[in-house]
């Protein structure tokens, strides 16, 4: 029978920070044609959906998060035609394309905002939050950064508002020419064929429109679990406005006339009520959002099984979870694991083989490292704001302010600068481990890029991994994690064993192992589970008798 779940429900997902993924002529910054060249190992991996940090133009000052052309390629990266190219040479592959979209703000050197700010009369000027204010801002609102988010202009004597980052001012979606235009950006990019958009801090579109001063709170660093309190405020007027729910149910029926039926994903941040919020009431607004629990892990079973249990009693279907350890924002997770790829090869098991979308990280199929680039020195606009924060103390306080660290050049092979560059670098290499590199991973069989590449293609094969149900199993084994996924043709059962010591576990169903990795094993009705192993195993229908 044909499979009707929505593709993007089914899909697994493959971020390329472009500067850092493969160089092609030599000016140490990734680009286009580099990324072209790596296409049939993407393939090779499994990967079914890549989705591209920004490569349209930009002063690079947010290395591409500040756009000053959303319909042109940064020289950077290459041409229109080079993209073009790109789209289809993915879609040749069977696989899809996300790109970024930064809706919220543009760069401080984009048309429209070099238009607002001439004049207090430009018919640009409403395309931005602007406010008087004398000696005090108009409000006391904290950006996500932890500064004042108003901008003094002394040509024009008032304030622009950004939430993020001085040089990124905030679009006024409540100015509908706004809408309109931004609508347009999408357009062009869904008529070149791309397959779903990832929208950057999409929980700050709207603003208070009465600029109401945010509430105190006794909270300074943002938490894992509440990233609406922080700098001594609650976020309750720039974040998280129910107009911006409303946006997100726009922004699907906008896009949802196109025939590759693509999708959206939203950076958000705040509780499960407020991500249920930007999926819609009747899952009618943004498809999937990024949810990042995962990313602040304790290496325990029994906090995996309590993140399954909520996700499948919050975001049940119609509803789809998604499972990520990284991406360009945060430390990666295998040095949070000291580096251990045993542990490794259990969460990346965790995520794919749990009912949701997994979003890998690029790199985290090879344990690519953290940099250890000091925020005195970082080229992120954040770690310069820190400078003399030591990053030790940064890590301490669990505050991440240097990005350069989770963005170093890929590793390929073992070559001068890892094979990313035959020029300087953007970012440093350090230390090139050959059996670190993708080229040598490849050709070992307990490699984690073959242990992720099985995973990836596991999850292609079957359809319980993709769209079963999930139900957690109680064990006698405190660290054993055991959940079971089923669906009308198969059921599977998945055993991790997040313990230092071997675990003895009984099964008395008729099966075969699907894959174990780690020295998990089979012995007849016990299965022998090793520290930090892990196993999948399929239960065998029972044939019915002919009468």
């Amino acid at each position: 029978m044909e499979n009707k779940m929505e593709w993007w429900k089914q899909t697994s997902i493959y971020q390329i920070y472009p500067w850092s993924f493969q160089d092609s002529n030599g000016d140490g910054i990734g680009d286009l044609k580099g990324i072209l060249r790596r296409l049939d190992e993407i393939q090779d991996l499994g990967v079914e959906t890549i989705w591209f940090s920004p490569f349209y133009k930009s002063p690079g000052e947010d290395f591409g998060y500040d756009i000053s052309d959303y319909t042109s390629i940064d020289p950077r990266f290459g041409t229109m035609e080079d993209c073009d190219r790109l789209i289809k040479e993915i879609h040749k592959r069977k696989m899809r394309v996300v790109l970024d979209m930064v809706m919220n703000h543009t760069s401080d050197k984009h048309p429209w905002f070099l238009d607002s700010k001439s004049s207090t009369n430009s018919p640009k000027r409403d395309f931005y939050i602007w406010r008087k204010g004398t000696k005090k801002t108009p409000n006391n609102w904290i950006s996500m950064v932890g500064k004042s988010g108003w901008n003094y202009d002394p040509n024009t004597q008032e304030y622009y508002y950004s939430n993020f980052l001085s040089f990124q001012p905030d679009l006024n979606y409540r100015n509908p020419k706004v809408k309109q235009a931004m609508f347009g950006v999408l357009d062009f990019w869904l008529k070149k064929g791309v397959d779903g958009f990832r929208l950057d801090i999409f929980n700050s579109i709207y603003k208070d429109e009465n600029f109401r001063d945010n509430p105190f709170s006794l909270r300074f660093f943002p938490t894992p679990d509440n990233h609406d309190e922080a700098f001594f405020q609650k976020k309750q007027f720039n974040l998280n406005l129910p107009e911006s729910f409303s946006f997100a149910k726009e922004v699907r029926k906008h896009i949802s006339k196109y025939k590759q039926k693509p999708f959206l994903i939203g950076e958000v941040s705040g509780s499960d009520k407020v991500l249920k919020s930007f999926l819609g009431e009747k899952a009618d607004g943004l498809n999937l959002v990024f949810q990042f629990e995962l990313i602040h892990f304790k290496y325990k079973a029994k906090f995996f099984k309590n993140l399954l249990e909520k996700n499948e009693s919050i975001f049940p279907n119609p509803y789809t979870p998604t499972y990520v350890l990284g991406n360009h924002d945060q430390r990666r997770y295998i040095d949070r694991l000291g580096g251990d790829i045993r542990k490794a090869k259990l969460l990346v098991c965790f995520q794919f083989m749990a009912r949701g979308v997994p979003i890998v990280y690029y790199g985290e199929e090879i344990g690519l490292k953290e940099g250890r680039i000091s925020n005195f020195s970082g080229k992120d606009p954040i770690a310069k704001m820190n400078r003399f924060v030591p990053l030790f103390l940064s890590n301490l306080l669990g505050i991440y302010i240097n990005r350069d660290n989770c963005r170093l050049p890929m590793l390929w092979d073992d070559s001068n600068n890892g094979g990313f560059t035959d020029g300087n670098p953007w970012l440093p290499v350090g230390t090139i481990v050959k059996e670190n590199t993708v080229k040598s991973q490849k050709n070992d069989p307990n490699s984690l890029w073959n242990h992720y590449q099985t995973l990836f293609h596991l999850r292609k094969k079957y359809d319980v991994i993709r769209e079963g149900s999930l139900e957690t199993i109680p064990t006698d084994h405190e660290d054993v994690l055991c959940f079971k996924r089923t669906n009308q043709k198969h059921t599977i059962i998945v055993y991790l064993n997040f313990g230092d010591k071997e675990e003895s576990l009984f099964q008395k169903e008729k099966g075969k192992p699907m894959y174990a990795f780690g020295g998990a094993a089979v012995d007849g009705e016990i299965f022998r589970l090793p520290a930090h192993s892990g196993l999948i195993f399929e239960i065998l229908e029972k044939k019915s008798s002919k009468k």
